[in-house]
């Protein structure tokens, strides 16, 4: 049973990185390699105001406002440049995550810092133990996944986002704002990778490399599942958490890391759309 809340839990986690890269890779064809620094920006946007006197829930909530704004510099500064250049994001992106990087260095210093847990103690679910702050990440991650879903297939504004990212030149002979829908949809994706790294703070050791352990188990869950769709993804981090942890109880983590790599390249070299476009067929 433990082994099981560790497994969802650390899907959950994986799912809440994945979030944002569902609208800025998967929807928008952008590749974001500075996915990790936004959800480092939410991270330490929370060890700032917590070393102030604020509450962690208060830095919650500023976090993917700090994040978004970020993320709307970034649009117009390089991304609204190269939306139809669909490898130059790679190296576009790669600079803007090292700026960030940098810049995180010179706020905060190179060294780890620690957020005090806002929910010590732990729940006994099924005769185990577990924490509390683990158990709300958990249920935190199936409540934004479904609220994400709602936005982007059972509401207008999601209809007119995903006819964008369809055919640009037709939506905007419709009267869609396309720039408009493109800083939203960026902004969005940046916030929700703030939220993030400020939600996952208290469990983890917030320094200037942080994000990059996230940032490619969260690329591999999205092309396992499928790069078009908001099931997809969650289904590739689903399979990169169970594995991981399954390994992992047997397996030092740098063995498990390179079984579970290697069982992912086999899966898109089987599944090139991923598991999600093979299943629908």
């Amino acid at each position: 049973m433990e082994l099981l809340l560790d497994s969802l839990n650390h899907f959950s986690v994986l799912m809440l990185v994945i979030l944002g890269l569902v609208v800025i890779f998967g929807l928008m064809n952008v590749i974001n390699m500075a996915h990790g620094e936004f959800l480092l920006i939410g991270a330490y946007t929370v060890v700032a105001l917590t070393g102030v006197g604020a509450s962690f829930w208060l830095a919650l909530l500023a976090a993917p406002v700090v994040t978004a704004v970020v993320g709307l510099f970034v649009e117009i500064l390089v991304i609204r440049r190269i939306y139809r250049r669909f490898l130059d994001t790679i190296l576009a992106t790669w600079g803007v995550s090292l700026v960030l990087k940098q810049i995180t260095i010179l706020l905060f210093g190179p060294t780890a810092h620690s957020v005090a847990n806002p929910l010590p103690g732990a729940v006994t679910l099924f005769g185990v133990d577990y924490p509390r702050i683990r158990l709300l990440i958990i249920v935190v991650a199936i409540t934004l996944a479904s609220l994400l879903y709602l936005a982007l297939f059972r509401s207008r504004t999601g209809l007119k986002l995903r006819a964008v990212i369809a055919n640009r030149d037709i939506s905007g002979a419709l009267g869609l704002d396309t720039r408009v829908m493109d800083m939203a949809s960026f902004c969005l994706g940046a916030a929700l990778a703030g939220f993030a790294g400020a939600l996952m703070s208290p469990v983890m050791s917030v320094d200037p490399q942080a994000g990059m352990r996230f940032l490619t188990p969260s690329f591999l869950a999205i092309l396992i599942g499928g790069v078009n769709s908001l099931v997809g993804p969650v289904i590739g981090a689903l399979g990169i958490a169970s594995a991981t942890n399954i390994i992992g109880s047997w397996l030092s983590q740098a063995d498990t890391q390179i079984i579970v790599f290697i069982l992912a390249i086999v899966i898109i070299r089987l599944f090139p759309n991923g598991i999600a476009a093979w299943w629908r067929k």
